[in-house]
């Protein structure tokens, strides 16, 4: 007991550092769990869900209320009416996407608000300690069913609840304001509960049912994927007493068997009590007793359900944000770490499955053992049924939803790790086997502290200000804008390619004080004046709102754009910056009166163009359709027209293999609005190369001819194209880079200006 006591309280420290390296509502989704706390705390009762009027909750509202009511008994004395203040939303937070120039900060933070001890800062981290004890009571179960299952290896299960509370994904989680650390503590005392039950079925009715009933029940008002436990519930109640019979029946008789699903629909009605009216009130509300379609309308459903080949796309980030993808699902640990923990674990479940073939083989395997094992395989496989129902609709293809089952995971991992010690031991002897044993949870331990000092508080910590000796280094200043001074500006990247990116950094200074939030954006622009690439955000890295920064602060940073894969190339760009107020548009100027800023390197798009049977088409793209049609390349003949002009696109496609039926081509000029001011629809060359006649390889250059309504107002607009079955308008999916279908059905090639 000694181990597992170290082994919590070392849970409970790291997920106190991890508490408080994470700054302020920088967790996954706390932006929105702690405004549902916080709306029970003032005693305002549960919200009504409308996607028209969503609150500071948004789709949280949808989430069954237990860990919100318990939070906000545990905070209602707290004084957070400084709220707003607390929590001011970054608006150009690049939530969920990993960049390679920073700006993931959700939230706005405040000077020295790490060193708060009050008002809604206090409230946010006295939950997260509470929720870091939600944790621990995880890792705790987990210990407890591995002994139940491994009653003479306690080794693996002190390894086991190691794996669980050192992953620092569930680290992370458990210290955040998050109802996933309430229903991954009742799922794992859920699944031990089950497991003691297959190794000790009770007589009659006892106290276990009353304890499974009320599991079941707080589970379902914690979240939903908690509700796949009654099935197992139900199925353990019944089948617990065949593992110890005799025969293939077990001993069982029919008043028998009658008995024991009264006993199971005892359990699930207790939980039916405790739970049921939270459904029903969805019903009454919504007419969905799940609540999911106000939850997907306001959270946003995939534009079309995502088969079971784009969900295997999306593996990769799914395994990721299991053991580590943090802030938004947007800070990454080094590849290389992802790397050594998915080989771990591939190398435990391949041991995993020799010592079960070693065991079938020795005829070692009881029919207790069969039906415990059985227990968590099927809980994890419920979990991710349910899960890639989920996701098929929406985007959540994130493994740290996979934490109602890491009880089961890292026990099933742990033991598979055991079975490659226990070849060292054959190999070395039992302290090579001792020592291989714990490399891996004490690794996980070793990874876990270090990636808050490493990885999660650097990606938030503000640029330094400039020392005196590298402020000497610097030039003449490039220019003012209004109370800020460029003092430097760098292109890094003076050639780049299509689908390429670009660095800039830019040094500033802050000459004065300002009321305002002012925005950061650097341009790409062509000769013509189009906007080629851009990136918008708050200075510093997204971490700097204007109005807090003292006169004389100065900071360099460096700004990545992406650039599209058809922009046009060979040709040169210039980089334009500039610092406008998100409200209402407003640019600052400099001195002379500009608005912008040129710098004075310039960027130089380099690519050979393709040919085509002799033909050269300049702006190649290769993007795929489906798999099977691919738009190597694009030609238009202007990129700045006026309203009744016509711009001829001419569209170069070659299949890659046969299409399994007729699309459509869709090209079309269009605004943000999606209004369409010039479009063509048609079969490839005016139906006279219909997609599905197509063969592996051929070529086909398809002209079109766009004409701009008359009415089309100045501006800039873009250039697309996009492919669909006309009989049926399903979009065909465009496919990433990997191989594997995306959301995305249009494909952007350039912008066009529309003059007067």
């Amino acid at each position: 007991m000694t181990r597992l006591r170290l082994l919590l309280l070392a849970h409970v420290v790291l997920g106190v550092i991890y508490a408080f390296a994470t700054p302020l509502f920088e967790a996954s989704d706390e932006l929105w769990h702690y405004p549902m706390v916080k709306r029970l705390a003032d005693g305002q009762g549960l919200p009504v869900q409308d996607p028209a009027n969503v609150g500071p909750w948004r789709q949280e509202g949808s989430q069954p209320p237990l860990y919100y009511a318990m939070m906000a008994v545990a905070t209602f004395w707290i004084d957070t009416t400084d709220v707003d203040q607390a929590r001011v939303i970054n608006p150009h937070a690049d939530n969920g996407i990993i960049t390679p120039d920073g700006n993931n900060n959700i939230v706005v933070h405040q000077p020295g608000e790490a060193w708060v001890f009050s008002g809604t800062v206090l409230a946010v981290r006295l939950i997260r300690v509470l929720s870091v004890l939600l944790g621990t009571l995880t890792v705790y179960a987990t210990y407890r069913l591995g002994l139940t299952v491994l009653p003479d290896r306690p080794a693996v299960a002190l390894a086991a609840a190691a794996l669980a509370g050192f992953t620092p994904m569930f680290l992370f989680i458990s210290a955040s304001v998050n109802n996933d650390t309430l229903a991954v503590a009742l799922s794992s005392l859920t699944l031990w509960l089950l497991a003691d039950w297959i190794r000790r079925p009770p007589a009659g009715w006892s106290r276990r049912h009353l304890a499974l009933g009320v599991l079941l029940g707080l589970g379902a008002l914690s979240k939903q994927s908690a509700l796949g436990l009654a099935g197992l519930a139900a199925g353990t109640v019944i089948v617990a007493p065949w593992v110890h019979g005799r025969g293939w029946l077990g001993g069982l008789r029919l008043p028998g068997l009658t008995r024991l699903m009264a006993e199971a629909l005892g359990v699930l009605a207790l939980a039916a009590v405790i739970a049921g009216w939270w459904y029903v009130r969805n019903w009454q509300l919504y007419g969905d007793w799940m609540g999911w379609n106000q939850f997907l309308a306001i959270v946003g459903a995939r534009p079309a359900e995502a088969s079971l080949l784009q969900l295997w796309g999306e593996r990769v980030g799914f395994v990721a944000a299991y053991w580590g993808l943090f802030g938004g699902v947007s800070v990454a640990m080094p590849d290389l770490v992802y790397s050594g923990l998915n080989l771990l674990a591939t190398a435990a479940t391949l041991g995993l499955g020799w010592g079960v073939l070693s065991a079938v083989r020795a005829r070692a395997i009881t029919r207790g053992q069969v039906v415990l094992w059985g227990l968590q395989i099927a809980w994890l496989v419920a979990l991710m049924i349910g899960l890639i129902r989920w996701s098929s609709q929406t985007w959540a293809s994130q493994g740290r939803l996979i934490f109602p089952g890491i009880a089961a995971l890292s026990l099933l991992l742990a033991t598979g790790w055991a079975s490659v010690s226990d070849a060292f031991k054959q190999a070395l002897g039992a302290r090579a086997r001792a020592i291989v044993l714990g490399a891996y949870p004490i690794g996980l331990a070793l990874l876990a502290l270090v990636v808050p000092f490493t990885v999660i508080a650097p990606h938030y910590a503000q640029p330094p200000a400039l020392t005196a000796e590298a402020r000497a280094t610097l030039g003449e200043p490039i220019a003012e804008l209004g109370p800020f001074r460029v003092l430097a500006g760098r292109v890094l990247t003076p050639e780049a390619v299509p689908g390429g990116s670009v660095t800039v950094e830019l040094t500033w200074e802050a000459l004065a004080a300002t009321d305002r939030d002012w925005s950061l954006f650097v341009h790409l622009t062509s000769s013509e004046g189009l906007i080629l690439a851009q990136r918008d955000r708050y200075p510093g890295g997204g971490a700097f709102a204007t109005h807090t920064l003292a006169t004389g602060r100065t900071w360099t940073e460096r700004i990545v754009l992406s650039v599209p894969r058809g922009v046009t190339s060979p040709e040169p760009a210039r980089v334009v910056i500039g610092l406008y107020d998100l409200r209402d548009g407003v640019r600052l100027t400099t001195p002379a009166g500009a608005d912008s800023v040129e710098l004075p390197d310039a960027v130089v798009f380099a690519r050979d163009p393709i040919t085509i049977e002799g033909d050269e088409i300049p702006y190649a793209i290769e993007r795929v359709w489906g798999g099977t049609i691919e738009l190597t390349g694009y030609d238009v003949d202007r990129r700045v027209a006026r309203p009744g002009e016509a711009v001829q696109v001419t569209l170069v496609w070659r299949a890659r293999a046969r299409p399994p039926r007729n699309y459509a081509v869709s090209a079309r000029i269009r605004g943000n609005d999606f209004t369409r001011w010039a479009a063509w629809d048609q079969w490839p060359l005016a139906g006279l190369a219909p997609t599905g006649a197509w063969a592996p390889g051929n070529v086909i250059v398809d002209p079109y001819t766009l004409t701009l309504d008359p009415n089309t107002p100045p501006g800039l607009y873009r250039l697309e194209v996009m492919l669909y079955d006309a009989e049926t308008q399903a979009v065909l999916p465009l496919w990433n880079a990997e191989g594997f279908p995306s959301d995305q059905g249009s494909l952007t090639l350039t912008p066009i200006r529309v003059t007067p």
